[in-house]
């Protein structure tokens, strides 16, 4: 059973920049994400990247601020999240798989 495992979350001002990690404790040919979830609010999708072109997908609300994407030989993914706004306060849950990492805390002060 894969874990995943995500670091790189914590605090920044608004329009700072943070990069989130993923990585699989095994090797994936799968697709990899990220969601997250602010308090009282579901958990939503943000971006994710398939393994072999590396095709990538945004929720309309990221796209042209963050930045998907993949070291295969690592089994990593990461998120670059640049031009920060509160309302990008979460948690981000990276996935794969059917598989949830622990989530990592994002907030962003205005």
């Amino acid at each position: 059973q894969v874990q995943l495992v995500e670091s790189g979350g914590g605090l920044v001002q608004a329009g700072g920049s943070l990069r989130l990690s993923c990585t699989a404790s095994t090797f994936s040919r799968d697709d990899m994400g990220w969601f997250r979830q602010a308090p009282g609010k579901e958990r939503e999708f943000v971006a994710d990247i398939s393994w072999g072109a590396g095709i990538t997908h945004y929720a309309d609300s990221v796209k042209g601020r963050f930045t998907i994407s993949r070291d295969n030989a690592k089994n990593t993914v990461y998120l670059q999240m640049n031009s920060l706004k509160p309302e990008d306060t979460a948690v981000y849950y990276c996935h794969a798989n059917n598989h949830w990492g622990q989530g990592t805390q994002v907030t962003v002060s205005s």
